[in-house]
């Protein structure tokens, strides 16, 4: 039985991490950030973990929770963005910046390293949350520009984690999960949650060494940076 961590399955693309993975036998271990999103983690079966990403006690308490076991795939699924989206190189309050940037780049900072040492010892793989927003070759508009900046930083963790890890036959990569109908994407978006994360767990699941430090559309399509 593989072991799967999801950080930040309360709800979205997280939370269906969790169920379709539990779903196919999975034993899934699911950080939530509330204690009323416990119970319907562990409806699906999964070990669940209280934790802020931006709480640095609690990202340090989560290798005690792990006791140094396998694991065989992380996903780092964690993630904000600021409403209403900007448009224009609108400044960002020094609490909104802090905000986006210590949730979407900051904790996979303090997370990878103390995930690490449970994915070497599986050869496991480990797959972050980025966006297409991220890529700098791919940018045609100014909106979000703070998310967008966290996301390209969140790549150049993962592509700095594929060096060290992939060396210890850990596969790193970083995902655009499309535009999904989730709390966070809007019940406009086109693609709904389920066919997300389908596609990123077959992609997951057929990954070798030569997919590691890429980034990859949920389809699997390799993207530019």
């Amino acid at each position: 039985m593989s072991t799967v961590l999801v950080i930040g399955a309360s709800r979205g693309i997280g939370f269906e991490f969790a169920r379709q993975y539990a779903d196919d036998g999975a034993r899934v271990i699911a950080t939530h950030r509330h204690p009323d999103d416990a119970g319907k983690l562990r409806a699906l079966g999964a070990k669940t973990i209280e934790l802020d990403v931006t709480d640095e006690t609690g990202i340090a308490a989560l290798a005690w929770h792990l006791d140094g076991e396998p694991v065989d795939l992380a996903i780092l699924s964690a993630g904000v963005s600021i409403r209403p989206r900007t448009e224009g190189l609108v400044a960002p309050t020094a609490s909104d910046f802090d905000f986006v940037m210590h949730t979407n780049v900051r904790a996979p900072m303090q997370l990878i390293p103390i995930l690490a040492p449970s994915l070497v010892q599986a050869k496991g793989k480990l797959a972050v949350l980025s966006s297409r927003m991220g890529s700098t070759a791919l940018m045609t508009s100014t909106g979000s520009w703070l998310y967008r900046a966290s996301k390209t930083a969140l790549n150049n963790v993962l592509k700095a984690a594929s060096i060290e890890l992939g060396a210890h036959g850990v596969v790193c990569m970083a995902f655009h999960p499309g535009w999904v109908r989730t709390d966070m994407g809007g019940p406009a978006a086109d693609i709904d949650v389920r066919d997300s994360v389908a596609g990123m767990r077959r992609v997951i699941a057929a990954a070798n060494a030569s997919h590691n430090g890429k980034f990859l559309n949920y389809t699997g399509e390799q993207l530019s940076w």
